[in-house]
């Protein structure tokens, strides 16, 4: 027997605890109101007999001492009980948050430390942004959400991911309507930004605009740089004219061209540079740099597509070239992420931009981006309509404005829930009746989370964030005037995320999802989640998605809690961890090819958002392995990015090589940190990219010995 406690804890069964809790309360009672220490003894037997090889809650404990308490009608004492417990409840909701927030400004809190690598939990400015976390997250749990769910949460039935800013009016992620912002100037702390002018001034109020969008969300936000070409062009027609004006009477216009492309691509690398170095400089109210996404896609029906391919150019070569860090070194940055969409005009397939992806593939060798969005079966997915997804990388369903015109920017995801598919198939035990009962119990639980996080939302007012609702990054609406109709109709989106498809399948049918009989069933578990979305929109008329979460922490929590509460299942709990959405398990033998055409037919059915990965060692060396892989991927998967392993800190971001040091210990030579928790080693000498090698007890020669296997 195993006992969960508030905190969502699992320990071990103390029945000291029960006895010393009657006692307490039998001591305030007159003797004709006590119980005896054989009554209490049976009270204590009767639980353990009720709770054998079980993990009951703690609230489910003192219900049945109440009942009891009262089947043997000592009243008196139970209502003494129900006292002491409602005093401990208030002392348990007075303050909860010391401990935590305490070593967080110590710095002691390893969690939140290794939670997100872009954060650095030293600086006061992530720290306030983290303590209002816990507090919020406090508030959340003890107050604002109703207690079933909660408890769902502690016990990795379901995460409720927004639960760091649900106190606050404010939603997941968006897609900035930059195009709006720029043609149509925006606000910015009381400040009319006009249309600019010119390319480099258009980078200039891009940068600002999605620091500002940054520190009024939570989530990512992604921009499609398809807006700027129109400004190129603005920069070269006053060139042009400039130089007419001073020069028509010396220069002939052959040299008049020349002369205005010079200026303009110096323009074009310095505004690019405007965009790389504010990014990731900026720091926005939430200790970080701007979570932003560029979307580069080369359309053939863009006016401005000549001068959009430049801009697409100049990106990727920066990129490639990446940016010093403090000790001088070009480093990959975290942000933007790039994303880059394959059409038939740069697959590979003789089109006319094909010289792009073949920059982008040597910048995905390099630097790990951009990832790749294949237009074809995106089109075949989303009605005809190629887009990015957001920052968080959840995707829109397609919508119509009053127009009958298709719109994607300058819409938003409400928030996310995602529901343990593991813990399903543990409990059901290969029952396959009880896991469909259980599954339909649980999506309903999830849908009420959701249902929390929409009302949240409803009756904000525009005024809240002026550079989203009122100043074009989502809307125009009026001061004062409340976002609602923009929380319905599907303008936006709430996601029922899902992790462990591969270890459900495993649980309930003994093999991998891979394997035909596998296949089936996690399809039919697939359809089963997009249907129960469906059904939410028809009831609702609210935009229910089902999203592949990207959530690589959220699988290790899963995995840790039902460790916890079911012990050791071999191929499921003893990883540590559980595979991402629809993914294939790592350990498995397939091949990059396979794996991305296998988790295609999952990404049909996770509309609301998906993406898939392969691992590629040496990533450095196969050119040609990544450009037949991206010729792939414009042919079988929507949307998909390249993985390799590299030494890298996660306590200053250097991706060199780290190094051991004379005292034994690996070190990173740029910020000397030395704590292995915040240390990637790999090491690649040979192309192996094995399990990382770490031993204390060998000396440093025979380490320096394995580097070099």
């Amino acid at each position: 027997m195993k006992v969960q406690k508030r905190d969502g804890r699992v320990t071990e069964y103390d029945k000291t605890k029960i006895v010393r809790a009657i006692k307490k309360a039998n001591a305030e009672v007159p003797d004709n109101e006590k119980v005896e220490n054989n009554s209490i003894e049976n009270i204590v037997k009767y639980i353990e007999k009720y709770a054998e090889n079980k993990v009951l809650n703690v609230e489910t404990i003192q219900d049945m001492i109440e009942s009891e308490l009262v089947r043997q009608d000592k009243y008196t004492l139970a209502k003494k009980y129900i006292i002491y417990r409602y005093q401990r409840a208030l002392l348990r909701k007075a303050n909860t948050t010391d401990e935590s927030i305490l070593k967080l400004i110590k710095n002691e809190n390893k969690e939140l430390a290794e939670e997100n690598s872009n954060k650095n939990t030293i600086l006061a400015s992530t720290q306030r942004d983290y303590i209002a976390g816990e507090v919020s997250r406090d508030l959340t749990r003890r107050m604002l959400l109703p207690e079933r769910i909660s408890m769902a949460h502690d016990q990795g039935i379901l995460h409720f991911h927004d639960a760091d800013y649900f106190i606050q009016p404010i939603f997941n992620c968006c897609l900035i309507n930059i195009g709006d912002m720029l043609d149509n100037g925006t606000v910015m702390n009381g400040k009319m930004i006009e249309s600019p002018k010119s390319f480099q001034v258009a980078c200039t109020v891009m940068t600002q605009i999605i620091s500002a969008v940054a520190s009024n969300q939570y989530g990512g936000q992604s921009v499609d740089m398809i807006h700027l070409g129109k400004y190129l062009r603005k920069s070269r027609d006053k060139y042009l004219r400039d130089m007419k004006k001073q020069f028509a009477d010396t220069l002939d216009e052959e040299t008049i061209n020349k002369i205005v492309d010079l200026r303009l691509r110096d323009e074009l690398k310095s505004g690019v540079q405007t965009i790389q170095y504010q990014i990731n400089t900026l720091m926005t109210t939430n200790g970080q740099a701007p979570f932003v996404t560029l979307f580069l896609h080369v359309d053939d029906n863009d006016e401005y597509v000549e001068e959009n391919s430049m801009i697409i150019e100049e990106i990727l070569r920066q990129r490639y070239e990446g940016i010093k860090n403090e000790a001088g070194v070009n480093a990959t940055p975290a942000f933007p992420k790039l994303i880059y969409v394959l059409d038939e005009n740069n697959c590979f397939k003789g089109g006319k931009y094909d010289y792009l992806t073949e920059l982008a593939v040597k910048c995905s060798a390099k630097r790990m981006y951009p990832d790749y969005i294949s237009a074809k079966k995106m089109r075949e997915n989303y009605e005809g309509n190629v887009f990015s997804c957001m920052g968080c990388r959840s995707f829109l369903s397609p919508w119509k404005d009053e127009n009958g015109e298709y719109k994607f920017e300058g819409r938003f995801n409400q928030g996310v829930v995602s529901i343990n598919l593991p813990q399903i198939g543990i409990i059901a035990n290969g029952n396959e009746s009880e896991f469909w009962r259980i599954f339909d119990e649980r999506l309903e639980l999830c849908f009420e989370a959701l249902m929390c996080r929409h009302k949240a939302l409803e009756g904000t007012l525009s005024d809240v964030s002026p550079i989203h609702w009122q100043y074009g990054a989502i809307a125009r609406l009026e001061k004062g005037e409340k976002i609602d109709k923009l929380l319905h109709g599907g303008y936006s989106s709430i996601s029922l995320g899902y992790i462990g498809l591969y270890e459900v399948t495993k649980l309930m049918k003994g093999v991998s999802h891979t394997t035909p009989e596998g296949k089936e069933f996690a399809l039919k578990v697939m359809n089963h989640m997009k249907e129960a979305t469906e059904r939410w929109r028809e009831r609702t008329g609210i935009g229910f998605a089902l999203y592949g979460t990207p959530a690589e922490s959220l699988c290790y929590r899963f995995a840790r809690i039902d460790k916890q509460r079911f012990g050791e299942i071999k191929d499921i709990t003893d990883k540590g961890y559980y595979t991402n959405s629809y993914h294939v398990d790592v350990r498995e033998k397939i091949d990059a090819f396979e794996k991305f055409e296998f988790e295609s037919q999952f990404q049909k059915i996770s509309t609301g958002g998906c993406i898939s990965y392969v691992e590629i060692p040496n990533i450095t060396g196969n050119l040609d392995a990544l450009k037949d892989m991206v010729k792939f991927i414009y042919d079988n998967i929507q949307y998909a990015e390249f993985n390799t392993k590299s030494d890298y800190c996660h306590a200053c971001g250097f991706d060199g090589e780290i190094i051991i040091n004379d005292d034994n210990e690996w070190e990173c030579p740029q910020c000397h940190n030395k704590d292995r928790s915040r240390l990637t080693v790999t090491r690649r000498t040979c192309g192996y990219l094995g399990e990382n090698f770490w031993n204390t007890g060998k000396t440093k020669e025979i380490k320096e010995r394995v580097l070099h296997l």
